[in-house]
């Protein structure tokens, strides 16, 4: 039973691989999700993907006792029902609520949630901070196992208190990116120049993503690179206050919101570049290394993990003049850019396939049902 609060952002993209993916005759795998907002894409609507879900009411992103109380009583009731031998969390809501409902429900499931990110940084200062560490820290005491996406998530949430090293287990995100449309093809369906500079962000709006830096930072390259051009694809509660920042070089600036052909965006640019706070481990940038391009990115979370800096891609400090530096640096010399992107396309489609993230995911599925049947054994014989 995998249960999340709403089918969009990275995490949702990983629960549509897993269930397109895993082996039907040996998991019976149900997907437990509330709605998405309306600032939100559905990637079940995006990407036309055939994953049967069962709707949560009152499961979403906010929080609402009322509406949390009714996802609570509803899954408590859907887990008596299916009996799960696993519940498998993800996203913070769905973790809280989910875990909750597992032990309440006296039904046994082993448990694990993944992080794909935490809330340690970008989200939450003072009383906030130190509430959600003090619930994850509760959370953990009650998971059989905790996932994270990448070392450096894992390294964070066990500095905070947060679970046991023997609890952790991690595995990196795997996606398939649809074929790639060439260069020409790419800007010409995107409305961009052929021979101008593009710099893509594909992502949320959202404040960890921290746009205002993304728009500064694109300010300091147009007083390098005139000419260059920037994409921003997605969408969010910030789609307002970006494009009233753009307005003083819109001319430079492309908005697409939400589009279901990605790779045609990674197609059309040059360099890919994130300036966030705080991730997990970025599927944009591991879309942006399968399509071959470069990335240009804070050295936040588990980025490193994806962008091996002067390798296949760029790294930086949360610091406009640097971002825009290493921007500049790529921009500048196309043999460096095609060397680092061809080197990206290798790195990401050997380290990040669809195939090895089921493969570790339905092993991890194995073990906590062996560990979950000799502990509840062991007990039955102690009862004895």
């Amino acid at each position: 039973m995998e249960i999340i609060a709403r089918m969009s952002g990275g995490a949702a993209r990983h629960v549509i691989e897993l269930h397109q993916l895993r082996n039907p005759e040996e998991f019976d795998h149900r997907v437990y999700t509330g709605y998405v907002d309306v600032d939100e894409s559905d990637l079940l609507r995006l990407r036309s993907a055939t994953v049967p879900v069962h709707r949560v009411p009152g499961l979403g992103r906010s929080i609402r006792p009322t509406d949390d109380y009714r996802a609570l009583t509803h899954l408590i009731t859907s887990m008596r029902a299916f009996r799960p031998h696993i519940v498998h969390t993800r996203t913070a809501k769905a973790g809280a609520l989910g875990r909750l409902a597992a032990r309440l429900s006296g039904v046994g499931s082993a448990q694990v949630h993944t992080f794909h990110g935490h809330l340690l940084y970008g989200y939450f200062s003072g009383p906030k901070r130190y509430f959600y560490v003090q619930a994850e820290r509760f959370l953990a005491s009650m998971s059989d196992r905790l996932e994270t996406v990448g070392f450096q998530v894992r390294d964070d949430l066990l500095k905070a208190g947060i679970g046991r090293p023997e609890q952790y287990v991690v595995i990196p995100p795997g996606i398939q990116l649809a074929p790639v449309p060439d260069r020409e093809a790419a800007r010409s369906c995107l409305g961009l120049p052929p021979d101008a500079p593009v710099v893509a962000f594909v992502g949320r709006l959202t404040h960890v993503k921290r746009l205002d830096r993304f728009v500064a930072t694109a300010d300091a390259v147009l007083q390098r690179v005139p000419d260059c051009r920037f994409v921003i694809c997605g969408g969010g509660e910030l789609h307002e206050e970006v494009r009233r920042s753009i307005e003083p070089f819109q001319h430079a600036f492309h908005l697409l919101g939400w589009r279901k052909d990605v790779e045609t965006v990674y197609s059309a640019a040059d360099v890919v570049l994130l300036t966030s706070d705080n991730e997990g481990t970025p599927l944009t940038l591991i879309e942006a290394g399968m399509a071959g391009r470069p990335a240009v990115s804070t050295r936040v979370g588990s980025v490193a993990e994806v962008v091996r800096h002067g390798d296949t891609g760029l790294l930086a400090a949360c610091d406009i003049g640097e971002l825009a530096e290493q921007t500049v640096r790529l921009l500048s010399n196309p043999v460096l850019a095609g060397e680092m992107g061809e080197s990206a396309r290798k790195w990401t489609l050997s380290s990040f396939g669809a195939e090895r993230f089921v493969a570790d995911t339905e092993a991890l599925y194995r073990s906590l049902c062996e560990e979950h049947w000799d502990r509840r054994t062991a007990e039955r014989l102690k009862g004895k």
